[in-house]
């Protein structure tokens, strides 16, 4: 008896969770100078509704993937840390979980994940978990289209490498505060603290690099378009990419395509992995930089975001 009310309750909490969601989320389609106060609100609201579902649990917060551990790890700095799912490298798009990470989603208060179109493998556990919260299901983030290799648009699509855009970052940074008040207010002043202390860090290392700028625009080749976020801050302007995928091999006619393409003698092509030498002699005078997008060579994001940016920029000066 006992078990069939406890799934008739949590059924009807889904129902009311969902119906909430919904609601609240059509508050964030509106003038942008909105949009941070509707976010925040936004995710306040749902996690009531969540906390509902889950008060009998530990106040553990689990995040999907690397980027996202280390802008949670920014905000809960001097408190417990959030529990990483996804190792450095498996972004979403390879890697699995364990019978040990489907337990840990659920048992934790709240689940942060990107969404199901970066982070495929976490779909089947994440998008019916009640607990589980979505980042790209939320209208706040600036968004871009995914990129062909000649560095056109396609319509309809979603390029997911949203954290590295350090508006993204900081906005991201604001709604973990939230959340991770939420699992543990004992910590929320910590936690709002440390999410300003972040956005000025954050603000001050993309002031420093535009200042180094010499040039208006920095001409660059990516193997597989995945920097697009950095841009803007950076200056940084995609000509082409090699492959739509790093574990795919470039055609011989998309080579040439970025020969033909070539704005600067001397060209920086910017990888996930190290380029195979003969890869390189066909793009020849060319020089390479390997950044990887997940930021799993770093062990903080700003510092991370700094080296990478850094790299990229002396890569093509």
């Amino acid at each position: 008896m006992h078990a069939n009310y406890q799934r008739c309750a949590t059924a009807n909490i889904k129902k009311v969770h969902t119906q909430i969601f919904i609601k609240t989320l059509r508050l964030l389609r509106q003038p942008k100078r909105w949009i941070v106060v509707s976010f925040v609100s936004l995710i306040s609201v749902l996690l009531s509704s969540v906390m509902m579902m889950t008060s009998a649990q530990a106040a553990t917060v689990s995040v999907s993937n690397y980027p996202l551990f280390l802008l949670s790890q920014a905000v809960t700095e001097g408190a417990p840390s959030a529990k990483q799912l996804l190792q450095p490298g498996e972004v979403g798009h390879h890697g699995s979980i364990s019978p040990g990470d489907i337990k840990a989603i659920q048992d934790s208060k709240f689940v942060v994940w990107f969404g199901a179109s970066l982070e495929n493998n976490l779909a089947s556990s994440l998008e019916t978990a009640p607990n589980a919260i979505s980042l790209f299901g939320f209208n706040a983030f600036n968004r871009h289209p995914l990129r062909d290799v000649k560095g056109q648009p396609i319509a309809g699509t979603l390029d997911p490498h949203i954290w590295l855009d350090p508006e993204n970052a900081k906005a991201i940074t604001r709604a973990l505060a939230v959340i991770h008040s939420h699992a543990n207010p004992q910590y929320k002043k910590l936690y709002h603290t440390n999410a300003q202390k972040f956005a000025q860090r954050m603000d001050s290392t993309v002031a420093k690099m535009q200042q180094q700028g010499k040039q208006k625009t920095y001409p660059y080749w990516a193997y597989h378009d995945a920097y697009q976020y950095m841009e803007p801050a950076l200056h940084l302007k995609l000509i082409g990419s090699l492959s739509t995928d790093h574990h795919l091999a470039p055609k011989a006619s998309q080579l040439r395509w970025l020969n033909e393409q070539r704005p600067a003698k001397k060209m920086c092509l910017v990888t996930q992995s190290d380029p195979a030498k003969g890869l390189l002699a066909k793009l020849q005078p060319v020089t390479s930089t390997v950044q990887a997008e997940d930021m799993s060579a770093s062990k903080e994001f700003v510092s991370g975001w700094s080296s990478m940016a850094q790299h990229i920029r002396h890569c093509i000066s």
